[in-house]
């Protein structure tokens, strides 16, 4: 141990105590792009997963935009909400039969 910690006598000296630092803050990084990409459930920058969230003009996103900007209360928006999931369901794919 005291050959480490020697740095007059051409040991590696207390620079040596960087590198597990360093590698700890590289597993601490790479874990913590995982847990906010792949882990979640996205694919990360490179491709967003659809069907998550009602975007564009579905009538879900027209629903929540004017829930939002306060031109429905909350009973109108429940109401409305409930009607557009029997007739198209939470991610939009089906149609009224």
């Amino acid at each position: 141990m005291n050959t480490l910690a020697d740095w007059h006598g051409g040991g590696p000296g207390p620079w040596i105590l960087f590198l597990p630092l360093i590698w700890a803050a590289v597993v601490i990084g790479v874990i913590t792009l995982l847990r906010r990409t792949v882990w979640r459930g996205r694919s990360g920058p490179w491709g967003a997963r659809g069907g998550s969230r009602p975007t564009g003009d579905s009538p879900l996103a027209v629903l929540g935009r004017r829930f939002a900007s306060g031109e429905i209360d909350e009973d109108e928006y429940w109401r409305r909400l409930s009607v557009l999931d029997e007739q198209f369901g939470r991610a939009g794919g089906g149609g009224a039969a």
